[in-house]
């Protein structure tokens, strides 16, 4: 099937996609509208709410599911927490954020290029990890497609979900630190890149003053978490080949 070779083709070359998307946010495309203060605070709702659909994806009940040389994975068939109520929480929470940052770019070819572009690419991978799902589970998958959409999460029992799955939030930091430092990164800069609503208020050196600040900040929590992420990492490794001897 054409769709699923796609699929493959960019699951491998999804790490090169986000740096592309970046890019062009940041290109000088006709505005969406020059109200930018309502324009950042709309893409800036849409980015929060994506941030926040992938942290009780990986708070609730994490999907062991990736790439293994470069190719489409699974350990097993998670059908809990919100893989219960939709079968790509995760991408259902990245396509927001695309959503939401091609708004705050204010930029009309990110918003009528850009995100159907990577819903399309997405409803490619969908489709070749379901057909590797398929293949190695069967009726059970097809099963569980029956009862769960692939992509409008379905929001009957979802107190339920919540109240039988405990929250990992020492996960969600360890798992989330990355992307979340670069959606902030990027709203900070499309932020300093497109706004002039402080221009009347503050000089334009204390105005950078500011970002610079916001930036360093960021740039710190990230390398703060990075380091203990590591740091545990070489204590469990100590302690496995501790017990091994």
């Amino acid at each position: 099937m054409i769709m699923v070779k796609i699929g493959n083709f960019f699951f491998r070359t999804r790490n090169y996609l986000f740096p592309v998307f970046y890019v062009f946010l940041f290109l000088p495309f006709t505005r969406i509208s020059e109200n930018y203060t309502t324009v950042f605070f709309i893409g800036l709702a849409i980015v929060i709410l994506g941030q926040l659909v992938r942290m009780l994806t990986i708070g609730l009940v994490y999907i062991v599911r990736g790439g293994r040389n470069r190719r489409i994975y699974a350990e097993g068939l998670v059908t809990d927490g919100l893989f219960s109520h939709c079968r790509n929480p995760m991408y259902v929470g990245n396509i927001l954020l695309i959503i939401g940052m091609s708004v705050l770019s204010n930029s009309l070819f990110a918003v009528v290029v850009m995100i159907p572009l990577f819903m399309f690419i997405y409803q490619t991978i969908v489709q070749a990890e379901e057909a590797y799902l398929r293949n190695s589970y069967g009726g059970g998958f097809d099963n569980y497609c029956a009862s769960t959409n692939r992509w409008i999460p379905r929001l009957k029992g979802i107190g339920d979900t919540f109240r039988k799955n405990d929250f990992d939030l020492k996960k969600v930091v360890f798992k989330e630190y990355n992307t979340t430092y670069l959606w902030m990164l990027g709203a900070t800069l499309l932020l300093a890149y497109n706004t002039h609503w402080l221009s009347s208020k503050l000089t334009l050196k204390n105005k950078g003053l500011y970002f610079l600040i916001a930036i360093a900040v960021l740039t710190s929590l990230y390398f703060t978490i990075r380091f203990i992420k590591k740091r545990q990492k070489r204590e469990r490794k100590k302690m496995a080949h501790e017990q091994t001897l």
